[in-house]
């Protein structure tokens, strides 16, 4: 169903590929007349032509992109605004969105959550914003119906920024991209590879959008086919397709940790453009005659088959029919799996729940910008109608991702069918996907058509003794299993038949509700403050050399965000630097908020005038060795720090959160075999943190050791490809090498400056 081509690939006509080879420009000659080189092919992509239009600085080569919108959700946008307004922000330079869909339940932490939303709205208001109050839409589906637009690019400070399917190529960030966004500055980034995505066949029934997507995730992920790169669908079998099921595929992109996503477009997004009440956005996306991928991935829809992701990751996949089949081994692979993502730290057993040779499902979930809209939802119905859930622990929720859909649904009684099931119908939410709603019980399995099924994702508290845990499905098979009363079961079993419905847009809704200042500051508008919401703590500049106590090592194969900084229980907090860095790595290393702190002190010391000694007599034992080698080294040009060890840190979510609350800790880097994605890198860096790199193999360090970096200041400065460092080991100094990796001139001043709010500190 899914194969990779190794190598490079031209598509001639949109329908015909080419494997690059030594022939393959006479090939592609001899089919079009034309002799093109692979350099003109590759300017043929739909992406291209897209970055080239919002590329300011000249050279297609290293990119300074300008963005049409921006939009953010309420996890985000206060940290992002309070760091943009230490900058000098006046207006916000382009539409820019603050949803609130995460923290919108208002139970943790007293009135902190509101009070982040009436900040939203009054910063809306103050500097020319649009405000979606809570429970109106998730992030995506509003950006779907009222922002995205052909050829246009958007940046979103959540993950799943995703709008291809319609035209836009959109990217998720952590905050401070989008804080130089709003400070007129730009997104640079080397040109990134394009792969294309050659669709064919069609869908067979009980087949969703979820299944293609887990598909594909299950094919590229582990293998890095598509990392930092832009993966473009192309090929006869997008017609196939209908905008909802293109969207719920598109928006799983991110799972793949590919940078973007772009498809072709027809009269089907053209129609959804109408819907909307915005057809003028609509354009037709095509690539050229000749165009050349740097990759292809071939994806024959008709072979797909309803798919699960087994925990705790989306690309841990199987079909339902696979699963079924092989029970027992693989319900024993996925608890030893579970060992390592878990560190053991609590039992966690699935072969308990098959019953009767049946694998029992104790949760079913359809929501969020992943499962939540229009067509999964009436399918779902369909799959459900004169079923019933039960009476016993198996439950369903279903979440439309915006009230419009909701809306459609309550009028077309596809709402009420899924009611009348036993299920429950919910407002628009983010919450199910990161662990803020619908926690099951310990121990208990969820099946959810939503974005990511990491560790703790569903609400376990490991630090608690409490463990659930979550898989992947589309909300066809989801239906189909809550109608077998929680017996997992895939859709294609479903014998009945799956309508297709009209979708009416009701505009009124967001009309009556959403406040849009048209792009109309008011200047004069009191920012509402509640008593979570904190300014950044002051940060210094990097130091002439930094001496680094390791206080954190890890050697899963991945580590997630969700691993170094929880959600769920933690979102509530975000708008408190401080506050929130209480819970950094808490579910990972729980030992390690304490031990950053203790090295930080020194550093808090330093930087009042004071000699560390004074608050650390044993430091003198550190620092005893390295002046003996380096006698002009002395707290007055030495910072002192901590760092962590992660094979491959990243992976998820764009929360800034991730490095800002290592960095209030008194992080000053990270170190690294990889990073798992580019906007975690990017994330440590404008936090002002040292994105080191290490070969793979046997560290030269230890948790707890002392890491000494001479000359770091002017090794950024100079562009060193290569830093020295020392592990201070027994009275002595041991030497080894760390890499830093391409910086572009701005990020090296950031790191120098002490982080982006220093650098852009008027």
């Amino acid at each position: 169903m899914i194969e990779l081509l190794q190598g490079g690939a031209y598509l001639v006509n949109g329908t015909e590929i080419i494997a690059d080879a030594p022939d393959a420009q006479a090939a592609v000659e001899s089919k079009t007349g034309k002799n093109i080189t692979k350099e003109e092919a590759a300017k043929n992509t739909i992406a291209y032509g897209i970055l080239e239009s919002h590329n300011t600085s000249g050279n297609m080569d290293k990119l300074k992109i300008r963005f049409d919108k921006l939009t953010s959700h309420d996890i985000t946008f206060v940290g992002i605004i309070q760091t943009a307004r230490a900058s000098g922000l006046q207006k916000f330079p382009m539409p820019y969105v603050l949803t609130n869909c995460h923290n919108s339940l208002c139970a943790v932490g007293g009135t902190i959550n509101e009070d982040d939303h009436m900040f939203g709205l009054t910063c809306a208001k103050k500097y020319g914003g649009v405000y979606v109050p809570p429970h109106q839409a998730v992030i995506h589906q509003f950006a779907r119906e009222m922002l995205a637009g052909g050829g246009k690019m958007i940046l979103g400070s959540d993950s799943h920024t995703r709008y291809g399917a319609l035209g836009t190529m959109a990217m998720g960030e952590g905050g401070p991209e989008l804080v130089k966004q709003l400070l007129n500055q730009t997104y640079d980034i080397n040109m990134p590879g394009v792969v294309g995505v050659y669709l064919t066949g069609a869908p067979v029934k009980g087949v969703g959008p979820q299944d293609v997507a887990l598909a594909i995730i299950g094919a590229v992920f582990k293998n890095g086919y598509v990392k930092n790169k832009v993966m473009e669908f192309v090929g006869p079998g997008v017609a196939s397709l209908s905008a909802d099921f293109r969207i719920g595929i598109d928006v799983m992109t991110t799972e793949t940790t590919c940078l973007s996503s772009i498809w072709k477009t027809d009269k089907e997004i053209e129609e959804f453009y109408e819907i909307h009440g915005r057809k003028d956005e609509y354009r037709e996306l095509n690539p050229g005659q000749v165009a050349y991928y740097d990759g292809m991935i071939l994806v024959d829809l008709s072979k797909v088959r309803p798919m699960i992701a087994m925990p705790f990751h989306p690309s841990n996949t199987y079909t339902i029919e696979e699963l079924n089949a092989n029970l027992m081994d693989i319900l024993d692979e996925t608890e030893k799996r579970a060992l390592v993502s878990l560190d053991g730290a609590v039992e966690f057993k699935l072969k308990d729940k098959v019953k009767n040779g049946k694998f029992m499902v104790d949760q079913g979930i359809i929501a969020g910008c992943a499962g939540g809209g229009f067509e999964n939802i009436c399918a779902a119905a369909d799959i459900l109608k004169g079923r019933y859930i039960g009476s016993d622990g198996f439950t369903l929720s279903v979440y439309p991702a915006s009230m419009p859909v909701y809306m459609e649904l309550i009028k077309n009684g596809c709402a009420a069918t899924i009611m009348e099931t036993g299920a429950v119908m919910k407002t628009a939410f983010c919450g199910p996907c990161f662990g803020a709603g619908d926690t099951p019980a310990n121990n208990a399995f969820s099946i959810r058509h939503s974005t990511r099924n990491f560790p703790n994702r569903e609400g376990s508290k490991l630090q608690n003794g409490q463990i659930s845990s979550v898989a992947l499905m589309d909300a066809r098979s989801i239906a189909a299993t809550a109608a077998n009363r929680g017996v997992l079961t895939p859709a294609t079993d479903f014998d009945g038949e799956i309508g297709k419905y009209k979708y009416h847009f009701d505009s009124n809704i967001y009309a009556n509700r959403v406040f849009d200042s048209h792009g109309v500051a008011e200047p004069d508008t009191e920012i509402h403050f509640g008593p979570n919401i904190k300014d950044w703590p002051a940060m210094g500049e990097l130091p002439e050399n930094l001496v680094l106590q390791v206080v954190s090592e890890i050697h899963d194969p991945v580590t997630t965000t969700d691993e170094l900084i929880p959600s769920g229980e933690t979102s509530s907090y975000r708008s408190n630097p401080l506050g929130l860095a209480e819970f950094t790595l808490s579910r990972k290393d729980p030992e390690y908020v304490g031990r950053a702190k203790a090295i930080h002190v020194l550093e808090e010391e330093r930087m009042k005038g004071g000699h560390p000694c004074h608050v650390c007599p044993a430091i003198k034992d550190v620092m005893s060795p390295i002046k003996e080698q380096f006698p002009d080294v002395s707290h007055v040009n030495t910072g002192f720090g901590s760092t962590i060890f992660a094979v491959k840190p990243g992976d998820g979510s764009a929360r800034e959160q991730a490095a800002s609350c290592q960095k209030v800790l008194g992080g000053w880097a990270n170190i690294a075999n990889e990073y798992a994605t580019k906007r975690y890198r990017s994330n440590l860096i404008n936090w002002g943190m040292l994105p080191f790199l290490i070969e793979e193999g046997e560290l030269p360090f230890k948790n707890l050791d002392y890491l000494f970096i001479p000359g770091i200041r002017k090794a950024v400065q100079d562009e060193t490809e290569v830093i020295e460092a020392y592990v201070v080991k027994d009275g002595g100094l041991r030497r080894f090498t760390l890499k830093l990796g391409e910086l572009t001139g701005e990020e090296r001043q950031i790191i120098l400056k002490g982080c982006l709010i220093n650098y852009n500190r008027v």
